[in-house]
C-alpha cells in the first residue's frame, strides 16, 4: 500500500470495515428475527444499556420524541418485563426508567450474535497477527475514551 494522507487512509479503513463485514456474509442473526421488540423498543433498551436508569424526559430528548411517545413504548415494555419504571425518590413528579434482568438478557443475546461474528473475524490469526489486532484496538479504545473526557469535561464548563 503506498503512502496516503490522513482522509485517504480513513476511507480505505471505511471501505475494508465494509468488505470484512460483507465477506463474513452475516445475515441477521436468529435472535433478531425471533424478536418482538419494535425499533423504537430496542432503540429505548439501548439507551438503557449504554446510560443505565435514566429519567423519561431524558429518554424522550435522547430519542427525539415527545414525552407520551417515550411513555408509550416505555409502557409496552414494561408489559413484556423488559423496563421496570421507578419515582425519584427526591421528586415523585419525575419517572426513572431502569432495564429488567429480562430486558438485560435481551440486549445480552443481540450483543452476542454480534461477539460471535468477531470471533469468526479473528479465527485463524496466528499468534503475531492477534498482537497486532489487539493492539490496534487498544489504539481505537484510547482514542475514544479520550474523546469522551473531552466532551465530558466541555459539557462541565457549559
Amino acid at each position: 500500500m503506498t503512502k496516503r494522507n490522513e482522509e485517504d487512509l480513513v476511507q480505505y479503513i471505511l471501505k475494508m470495515s465494509e468488505d470484512i463485514y460483507n465477506a463474513l456474509s452475516p445475515g441477521v442473526p436468529t435472535e433478531w428475527l425471533s424478536s418482538d421488540l419494535t425499533v423504537a423498543q430496542l432503540r429505548i433498551l439501548l439507551v438503557l444499556q449504554s446510560r443505565g436508569p435514566t429519567r423519561m424526559s431524558d429518554m424522550a430528548s435522547t430519542l427525539s420524541v415527545t414525552l407520551p411517545s417515550a411513555t408509550g413504548i416505555v409502557e409496552n415494555l414494561v408489559k413484556k418485563g423488559l423496563v421496570k419504571r421507578e419515582t425519584d425518590p427526591t421528586d415523585r413528579r419525575l419517572v426513572i426508567c431502569k432495564m429488567s434482568p429480562a430486558g438485560q438478557e435481551s440486549i445480552n443475546r443481540l450483543w452476542s450474535s454480534g461477539q460471535f461474528q468477531m470471533e469468526r473475524l479473528l479465527e485463524g490469526l496466528s499468534l503475531e497477527q492477534l498482537r497486532k489486532a489487539a493492539d490496534v484496538t487498544d489504539m481505537l479504545f484510547n482514542n475514544v475514551s479520550e474523546k469522551e473526557e473531552e466532551v465530558a469535561t466541555d459539557e462541565t464548563l457549559a
